[in-house]
């Protein structure tokens, strides 16, 4: 049996990895509490850990993983921003998992853009309170509309085709464009001077973090609207907030948020909000904020676990290959086990 520990766990990530764990003699154990340096010993006596986007998988977490025997590092998300790949090379292999719904987080963009153009939100409360008037609910068309898409992997695709649905022009940035895709690529300042419309579909990493910085913003069209559903560390928050009371800014959708790691996935209803800069984003008439919910379908859920089941199988099989390790090595994170289709150390 494959015993894992599995941080951050919520009610409804336990049925799809008990029935695949069930499935494949994996037993998972369930921790309320995030991994940190302060929770790491709960990992002893475990042949692998299971994480989420906001456990923190530092270099003295890893150490002490290491020192504990565990062998493997599952990360049960696409990003691995909140994992030092550097440190874990040569002493614990981590996977994710790439691809487990693209189209849940792509219409959730899609259904914050909408949600937020045409103040169905406003709506919503007004008319739960017998308040019918449709004063300041005036919205705009998407058709005709510029949207700039930046980041063209899988869910930046799928969110493309849904934009082309409702007639928009879409034109996109991407340090590595796809070939014959029919995508307009342009360069980035191209894309934020041309878009009414900006959504980041782009992983966090030392190139990306605050490409929406004060100098992107000032660059942008005065009113648009962007849309954030990739990780907060993309925007720098406080360049937004001052965009926003700017008015250069029209609206913002944002499902993460930089310093979330500590508030999203909980309840805080009861609680003083201790992080000004969330709650004053949250007060603008003009931002929405989900927590961190765009991934969170029935079908993304099960995806979730199947391919964490099967990560961890492949890397405790004979060979020990996993086509969805992440790798160091060469510095090609995602893309070094598909060359060499070999263990990574």
């Amino acid at each position: 049996m494959i015993k894992v520990a599995l941080y951050d766990a919520k009610d409804y990530d336990k049925p799809s990895f008990e029935h695949y764990g069930g499935l494949h003699d994996v037993r998972f154990m369930f921790l309320e509490t995030k991994l940190n340096e302060d929770t790491v010993a709960l990992a002893k006596g475990c042949d692998a850990v299971c994480v989420f986007v906001n456990d923190s998988v530092n270099k003295a977490v890893i150490d002490k993983l290491y020192e504990y025997g565990v062998k493997l590092i599952a990360l049960r998300s696409a990003g691995y921003n909140n994992v030092d790949v550097k440190a874990a090379f040569g002493k614990i292999h981590v996977v994710h998992v790439p691809a487990y719904s693209p189209y849940a987080v792509a219409e959730h963009a899609m259904a914050l853009l909408l949600t937020s153009v045409r103040r169905i939100h406003k709506a919503y409360n007004r008319t739960r309170e017998f308040n019918f008037s449709l004063n300041g609910l005036t919205g705009f068309d998407l058709y005709g509309k510029t949207v700039g898409v930046i980041g063209t992997g899988k869910i930046g695709r799928i969110f493309v085709d849904i934009c082309r649905g409702f007639g928009m022009n879409v034109i996109a940035y991407d340090r590595f464009p796809i070939a014959d895709s029919g995508i307009k690529y342009v360069s980035l300042d191209e894309l934020l001077a041309q878009s009414d419309i900006i959504s980041l579909h782009c992983p966090l990493t030392d190139e990306t973090r605050h490409m929406i910085d004060v100098a992107a913003i000032n660059k942008m069209k005065k009113g648009v609207v962007i849309v954030n559903t990739s990780r907060g560390g993309l925007i720098d928050a406080e360049a937004l907030l001052e965009g926003i009371k700017a008015r250069k800014v029209g609206a913002a959708c944002l499902d993460v948020y930089e310093e979330e790691a500590d508030v999203f996935f909980e309840d805080r209803s009861g609680h003083i909000m201790n992080d000004d800069l969330l709650s004053l984003l949250i007060s603008m008439p003009n931002v929405i904020v989900t927590s961190h919910q765009a991934f969170l379908t029935a079908e993304a859920l099960n995806n979730i676990a199947e391919t964490t089941v099967n990560n961890i199988l492949s890397c405790f099989n004979n060979d020990g290959i996993c086509d969805n390790e992440l790798c160091y090595r060469c510095g090609n994170v995602e893309q070094c086990m598909k060359k060499r289709k070999e263990r990574c150390f």
